[in-house]
């Protein structure tokens, strides 16, 4: 090799270098304590807010008393309302809002695109689609909404995967693909209640705006397994999401094994969603603005993924409660009150994507 391609190497070489080093910002140094610092407070507003719903409801309960409970201790009567009748409500409100804020970190750090959720991309659509059918047409042959909304989300999912392919996938071909799948659901779902009864489109509509009303012990069970499971795989992922943010081709010449990692993260990402739609519904807004929520309180590059999680588990138990004390005598939809707050999230997102010209 001649002196003056060996320069011209070394500069390439120094050149890519120091790409890598703008693209991927190091998670050591000044991000780790801030992160860490945001990680611990929302963890103590999650457990805060956690209990002070506990203490909400017909039969009043102070704060202590909940703590009490939580911890084995009180009378009987209390520790039967806190334990059989509001903590599975608390605990599926936060381990819903933690696998749709998770779910939704992994599809925004797969695609590159702060817009890209599940709520964008059809598979809380399927889901609801699947559920519907059941409460309208009878199909349900006994599944119940959990199992009817869990096959629904991963149906979609893997029709939105298989239109994407094209020998392999991009995060640009799942979100255009997962707009239309979203978007044929939502008519199949607007069709069937249209055709269904009066009493089956208001239970159905009860299941389509997100609700945590009614839950008990049996539906938190499959969700705690999920989030138990799912949330640790999303956190080994860690590793390749971070490379994925450099694009396909940079990303493949680091070594990462770009269609596997994409492949495993909808996996992980549709089975949080899948099992979160089916214990508390379509909870509007929540995967979409977490992660940004938590990316901007963090300070990082990327949605970080437990700081997401917490802060889908605040937003999801916040939610519920605003909808359990805005009205007296009165308990709305959680999802109701995500989409009131959400929605500007939204507009703000799509602003800022279009000042920086990736708005389309």
């Amino acid at each position: 090799m001649t002196p003056s391609a060996s320069a011209s190497s070394a500069a390439v070489t120094g050149s890519s270098r120091r790409t890598f080093r703008l693209a991927v910002p190091p998670v050591s140094g000044v991000l780790r304590p801030r992160l860490a610092a945001v990680c611990a407070a929302l963890a103590a507003g999650v457990f805060l807010v956690f209990c002070w719903g506990v203490t909400i409801g017909d039969y009043p309960i102070g704060l202590g008393e909940v703590m009490k409970a939580l911890a084995g201790s009180g009378d009987p009567g209390t520790l039967l309302v806190v334990r059989e009748l509001r903590l599975p409500r608390a605990v599926v409100g936060l381990l819903a809002g933690v696998a749709f804020a998770v779910s939704g970190a992994l599809f925004q750090t797969m695609t590159r695109n702060p817009l890209a959720s599940p709520d964008m991309i059809g598979i809380i659509e399927g889901a609801g689609t699947a559920v519907v059918a059941g409460i309208v047409l009878g199909w349900d042959g006994g599944l119940g909404t959990q199992s009817l909304g869990l096959l629904g989300a991963v149906v979609t999912a893997l029709v939105v995967y298989v239109l994407a392919w094209r020998r392999g996938t991009t995060g640009y071909r799942i979100i255009l693909v997962g707009i239309g799948v979203a978007w044929m659901c939502t008519s199949a779902t607007d069709f069937l209640i249209a055709r269904g009864g009066r009493f089956q489109a208001q239970a159905a509509m009860g299941w389509l705006v997100g609700n945590l009303n009614g839950r008990d012990w049996p539906q938190v069970g499959p969700l705690a397994v999920a989030v138990a499971v799912l949330v640790p795989a999303a956190l080994l992922l860690g590793r390749w999401m971070r490379t994925l943010q450099l694009g396909d081709d940079l990303a493949t010449s680091l070594g990462t094994p770009v269609q596997r990692v994409r492949l495993a993260l909808l996996l992980v990402g549709v089975g949080l969603i899948a099992f979160a739609t089916a214990a508390a519904g379509p909870v509007a807004f929540v995967a979409l603005a977490a992660p940004q929520i938590a990316q901007r309180l963090a300070g990082t590059a990327w949605p970080p993924l437990v700081a997401s999680g917490l802060t889908g588990a605040l937003a999801v138990l916040s939610a519920d409660l605003i909808a359990r004390t805005l009205i007296p005598g009165t308990e709305l939809p959680v999802g109701i009150v995500t989409g009131v707050l959400g929605a500007p999230v939204l507009l703000w997102l799509l602003i800022r994507a279009n000042r920086a010209g990736s708005g389309g």
